[in-house]
């Protein structure tokens, strides 16, 4: 694999900055348009900023669908070499980062088919399913249960629907924004996401915490 950048490692339960205003969302997705522009024209000045702006959330999605660190991070370098080499494909004129998110999913499949065992790290999701309580000291060995349970049936689900409990759950993406991602109608996306939560609540249903996690669906 080809490196484009030096990698930043992320720990595991490193959040995504949240509270964006829209004013700064047009902005950057103005700024997004500029840069790709720049990136045409072979500036690999632009496609680091690119890079700087984007990989955190690129290499997030890969390591929680295939659950491996090195595999997600060559398919974030992977995923910016493409930007790189289809840019003139690229319509400046919407949001990159779904066009991000669509590349990265479809190079996890990739990777995923090919692999016997298929596994998934979702720290983030968990920690975003349970109560606050379960963070309190006196909860230790529950919370590292209810982890295991609940990383296991995830493993479980098939690729469809792990994919947009990983999207919405872990990337904060509406139901509208994962259609647009996975390029399928959002009723689509609403039956994969009920059906993987009936799937977690049945694989759940003789956890103590059953209710707690399966709440978080809702």
């Amino acid at each position: 694999m080809m490196l484009l950048f030096d990698t930043v490692k992320l720990p595991q339960n490193y959040i995504l900055p949240t509270g964006v205003t829209n004013m700064s969302l047009i902005e950057s997705e103005s700024n997004d348009a500029a840069l790709v522009e720049r990136v045409r024209q072979h500036d690999l000045s632009a496609l680091g900023s690119l890079f700087d702006r984007y990989y955190a959330q690129v290499y997030r999605t890969a390591a929680a669908i295939t659950h491996d660190s090195a595999v997600a991070d060559d398919i974030a370098q992977d995923c910016f070499l493409k930007l790189y080499r289809y840019a003139d494909r690229i319509d400046t004129s919407l949001p990159l980062a779904p066009w991000l998110y669509r590349v990265t999913v479809n190079l996890s499949y990739t990777w995923i088919t090919r692999q016997k065992r298929r596994r998934v790290s979702l720290e983030a999701v968990v920690d975003s399913l349970m109560s606050p309580v379960w963070h309190s000291p006196d909860h230790v060995a529950e919370r590292n249960e209810l982890q295991n349970q609940v990383h296991q049936a995830i493993r479980e689900l098939n690729f469809n629907q792990r994919v947009v409990v990983v999207l919405h759950y872990l990337s904060g993406l509406s139901l509208e924004e994962i259609a647009e991602v996975l390029d399928c109608p959002v009723g689509t996306v609403k039956s994969r996401l009920y059906y993987a939560r009936e799937n977690l609540r049945h694989k759940l249903h003789t956890v103590n915490w059953a209710h707690e996690v399966a709440h978080g669906f809702v």
